[in-house]
């Protein structure tokens, strides 16, 4: 006899979601499985259509271009992922991405990358851990100087979910000036085409991520989310 549990949360609308979910993974991603293991990631045209079907940052508001709808929706698609044992793709990373936006961006910045972070044209991953510092931010070597009309990103960032695919990086920062010492900073890097920036080779270890070199990596003034935040962040007043 076999049986068929549902969660309690499920209703119509999440249960439709959660038929296309299984049939987008047992389509796209289960056949493909194995060599996106062997590559560290499933490639862009997954999250693109992924994106077109609804599947990404679904609990951001539709004036941003999400779905409008709950946590329920993302939980379906994180379990039947962890459930058929898949690789190569975060959405839970992508969606973190997504809510820093939300929470903490400019209206200009909302506007400009949640709609293309919900469609899946722009893949999203953040930059905290470094070759000699984890989770103690407060032990980053990555520097961001401005030189009166750029900031100038040095360092190195490593264990980057999404890295190799990424083409919209949060990097967390010190900001080295007399008037920001061991402040820090969350800046927004668009990867394309980007003098300075460059994905290292894939570490040999399990559930292996990129390490990327910032060599003299230069972006506008206003690419920065909101740094009173970060700054709170960083003294250890919020988590």
């Amino acid at each position: 006899m076999t049986y068929e549990f549902k969660p309690r949360w499920f209703d119509r609308d999440v249960e439709e979601f959660n038929e296309t979910v299984e049939r987008f993974l047992d389509t796209e991603m289960v056949p493909n499985d194995e060599q996106a293991r062997i590559d560290g990631h499933v490639g862009h045209d997954i999250w693109r259509q992924a994106g077109a079907l609804g599947l990404l940052c679904t609990d951001i508001p539709t004036e941003y271009g999400g779905a409008g709808a709950d946590y329920r929706y993302e939980a379906v698609l994180h379990e039947a992922m962890g459930r058929k044992g898949l690789t190569g793709m975060s959405p839970s990373v992508h969606s973190i991405i997504a809510h820093y936006f939300l929470n903490h961006g400019t209206e200009d910045q909302k506007s400009k990358y949640l709609p293309r972070l919900a469609n899946g044209s722009l893949v999203g991953a953040i930059a905290m851990t470094e070759p000699n510092a984890g989770s103690d931010l407060k032990g980053i070597k990555t520097k961001a100087s401005f030189d009166g009309e750029h900031y100038v990103l040095n360092g190195s960032k490593t264990f980057i979910t999404n890295g190799y695919l990424a083409e919209l990086i949060l990097v967390f920062s010190k900001v080295d000036s007399d008037s920001a010492k061991d402040q820090f900073s969350i800046f927004i890097l668009e990867t394309s085409n980007q003098p300075g920036f460059s994905v290292g080779k894939r570490l040999k270890k399990l559930d292996s991520k990129p390490k990327i070199p910032l060599s003299s990596f230069s972006i506008t003034s206003d690419s920065h989310l909101t740094r009173c935040w970060a700054e709170r962040l960083a003294k250890g007043y919020i988590s």
